[in-house]
């Protein structure tokens, strides 16, 4: 006799969610790894399909990552699901699966487009959905709602959370009134005792990627550029500061970073000071579609409020590098500055100390920046100081920083334009290595 096991507590919440519950059809679940919930809902599916005739002539919809493969092992484990009991012979191809008159099939991210027009869709998974590609996640999103009004199919997102403002924390901010999913949040903590025991559990939290994987945080895969341990010690030196506690009276070099943005991209800010022969994080922020008076007041006030010594602006924003300049009583025109130096018999590097507002070349020059960061985070058991109650993008952003031959890979670095300032904050400082 087989055994049939009974649904967890977390999957009872789900099924609930689903069928008994009103206004729900529409799930948005993000989740902790291992949980089985994509199993679940593939089940859930399933059992639509067979438990009458009332979704026959329908299309079921299951949109996985871009890779091909993520589409047939979904559509298999289906398949699997009937395999040695002889009831269901399959000859569909491998993204497709026909049950009880109901056709699914599985689309790849990048290939929606057959998923347009379908005349009767009963049901949409978008499986893994933080996890498609930034510029897929909202085209999948569109293509799904646009069947609400048409077929008001089941729409089911299942995800563990991946980086910081993609699909699932967009959905997840907004407003009860506005949102059209019934939000659900399961983290580890349904699992130990089913899934997972206590013991597993422990282990796992030893892993950087465990906020992410088991404890829903929006995090983005671990990067590459900066080990775990100098990330670790600048943290620890970071709770050893205040950066709400700066005292002008007090002398210290501050250096601020700018990289200004409109449109799509954010405009990110970083000020350090050096203190105690560490560089310490005062002020780290970016600011999603800004106005540009408004930003040109923001830095000019930090600059203020920290004395800021220097400020290093990515050189491919001329007009507000000048207006900046206007503003505290540089000349605007700064080509001209150095042509000045270069007549007199001086390099631009004469010119460039003397501003205090720097155009930085950051097309010839982000190698290096991204260099010198790595080797400030690393040597002599690191030489930043980042608190981590006040500053935990750029935590984040050094934690998911991506470096592909010597590039800063923008689309797998979280708040890469605060890194990016940072970055241009740092050209302020240069140590001389101890030869002792």
């Amino acid at each position: 006799m087989e055994m049939i096991n009974q649904l967890y507590d977390y999957e009872h919440i789900i099924y609930d969610s689903l069928i008994t519950q009103t206004g729900s059809k529409h799930l948005w679940i993000k989740k902790a790894t291992g949980l089985g919930i994509s199993e679940l809902i593939l089940r859930f599916m399933a059992w639509l399909c067979l438990k009458d005739n009332a979704l026959s002539g329908s299309q079921m919809c299951i949109v996985t990552g871009p890779r091909i493969d993520l589409a047939i092992a979904l559509i298999d484990r289906m398949k699997r699901l009937f395999a040695g009991k002889g009831l269901i012979a399959f000859d569909t191809k491998e993204t497709v699966v026909e049950l009880n008159g109901v056709k699914i099939e599985a689309f790849p991210s990048h290939h929606l487009d057959a998923m347009r027009g379908l005349p009767n869709v009963s049901f949409i998974l978008l499986d893994e959905a933080d996890f498609f590609p930034p510029g897929q996640q909202q085209d999948a999103r569109d293509v799904s709602e646009r069947y609400i009004a048409k077929s008001n199919p089941y729409i089911v997102m299942v995800s563990t959370p991946n980086a910081p403002e993609g699909l699932f924390e967009r959905i997840e901010k907004e407003s009860e009134d506005t949102c059209l999913y019934k939000r659900l949040f399961l983290d580890y903590t349904y699992g130990i005792g089913k899934i997972y025991t206590a013991e597993e559990i422990e282990k796992a939290k030893a892993s950087p990627s465990f906020e992410r994987e088991y404890n829903l945080k929006y995090l983005g895969k671990i990067g590459n550029v900066f080990h775990t341990k100098d990330i670790e010690a600048a943290i620890e030196k970071g709770r050893k500061y205040n950066p709400d506690n700066f005292d002008q009276s007090i002398f210290t070099s501050t250096s601020m970073g700018v990289d200004p943005a409109y449109g799509s991209s954010a405009f990110g800010i970083v000020v350090t000071r050096f203190a105690d022969g560490i560089v310490q994080i005062l002020y780290a922020e970016e600011y999603l579609r800004p106005d540009y008076n408004e930003m040109l007041s923001t830095v000019y006030g930090l600059m203020t409020k920290y004395n800021v010594d220097k400020v290093y602006i990515d050189g491919a924003n001329p007009s507000f590098i000048k207006s900046l300049r206007l503003q505290i009583g540089e000349e605007a025109d700064y080509d001209k500055v150095i042509a000045r130096y270069r007549s007199d018999g001086y390099g631009d590097e004469a010119a460039l100390y003397d501003m205090k507002v720097v155009p930085v070349n950051f097309n010839k020059e982000h190698k290096a920046m991204l260099g010198h960061c790595k080797i400030l985070m690393e040597n002599e058991g690191g030489r930043i100081a980042i608190n981590p109650d006040k500053f935990d993008k750029l935590i984040t952003a050094l934690r998911t920083a991506v470096d592909n031959d010597g590039v800063l890979d923008k689309e797998s670095t979280s708040y890469n334009d605060i890194f990016d300032a940072l970055r241009l904050a740092l050209k302020f400082y240069h140590f001389q290595e101890r030869t002792d």
